[in-house]
């Protein structure tokens, strides 16, 4: 178990770096940080306490559980959510040089590959799983992505 000073510490390692999400898990407790426009949020089921860090500008940095920020557009029963199916690193294209998988407004068929997710240098290709327009993509290229996070939405 991490005591709030190592909670501190890692807030403080994962600010100063360019990492924007962190997962760690042991003996079934979870501590999840993500940076999210400045502001860091931790997620520990055990530790429920309000940190505050002093720097050029206060930031609040609160330690709780993170609800998944899902748009209004997510409440559309029409709406299909193409989720993660494994932790790893979302990517939207091949490689670096080349063109995204899906852009939004493009159509898309149950095979179709919409983008890649690496896990320990293992480079898995997520397909759509639905026929549609994909309406919104909800991650970032080379962000870090939870199992079972929303990566797209689709139109069916």
């Amino acid at each position: 178990m991490l005591n709030i000073s190592e909670v501190k510490e890692l807030i403080k390692l994962i600010d100063d770096s360019t990492i924007s999400n962190f997962l760690y898990e042991q003996d079934g407790v979870k501590v999840e940080i993500k940076k999210n426009y400045g502001e860091t949020v931790v997620s520990a089921p055990v530790i429920t306490k309000t940190i505050q860090q002093q720097e050029a500008t206060t930031k609040e940095v609160a330690v709780e559980s993170v609800v998944t920020d899902t748009s209004a557009k997510a409440m559309d029963e029409n709406l299909h959510k193409i989720t993660s199916p494994m932790v790893g690193t979302f990517y939207q294209s091949a490689s670096p040089d080349a063109d995204a998988f899906v852009k939004v407004g493009d159509k898309v068929t149950k095979d179709s590959v919409v983008c890649i997710v690496e896990a320990m240098k293992l480079f898995n290709e997520i397909t759509a799983e639905v026929d549609g327009e994909i309406v919104e993509i909800l991650v970032k290229d080379g962000e870090l992505v939870e199992y079972g996070e929303p990566l797209f939405l689709v139109k069916a």
